[in-house]
């Protein structure tokens, strides 16, 4: 293909890189974005109760354990904080990479993950999203969730870093029809 047969088609020397635009403007679809941080912080309460009742029975049984065998089953219980880790990555992982692209409380929330561009979220985005979540706000504190507030799109400061949106997932499911009335 000549030089002069790539102009003619008019996007063959783009200046963007490739790169497609948002998926999700906020000023033209604010719906999008409204009460997505309060429904962020409950789906964040009931993912943390979904993450920490097997870390609790986990503990439990590692008590009673130790009871049983005179104390030395407690040595297990330098096992819980890198269990701890490992599970919440993989629930988060695996509820992002899910066919919903969203954690169960997420769901709950009517809330969805999807990437700047619009695609659904996969395995490693949602691990490294509760990685970089639990990061954040370890070090930066709980105030970090404030930064939500001050973007059009809702995003933390891990969906910037990470390139990741949360939208409102009842306003693009779509409405039934109306019954026939006939």
């Amino acid at each position: 293909m000549s030089y002069s047969d790539q102009g003619s088609t008019g996007n063959a020397w783009r200046n963007d890189g490739g790169v497609p635009p948002h998926a999700y403007d906020p000023y033209l679809q604010p719906e999008l974005f409204r009460g997505v941080v309060t429904r962020r912080v409950f789906a964040f309460l009931i993912d943390l109760t979904l993450i920490s009742v097997p870390v609790i029975l986990a503990c439990i049984f590692i008590f009673v354990f130790g009871l049983v065998t005179l104390f030395l089953g407690w040595a297990l219980f330098w096992l819980v904080w890198p269990g701890t880790v490992i599970w919440a990555a993989i629930y988060y992982g695996a509820c992002i990479g899910g066919p919903h692209s969203a954690t169960i409380g997420m769901r709950v929330m009517d809330l969805e993950l999807r990437t700047w561009y619009g695609a659904p979220g996969y395995f490693v985005l949602g691990a490294m999203h509760g990685v970089l979540f639990w990061i954040s706000v370890t070090m930066l504190s709980p105030f970090v969730v404030l930064v939500g507030l001050f973007n059009a799109r809702r995003r933390l400061l891990h969906d910037i870093i990470l390139g990741t949106v949360v939208i409102n997932n009842s306003v693009r499911a779509p409405i039934a029809p109306p019954a026939r009335s006939y």
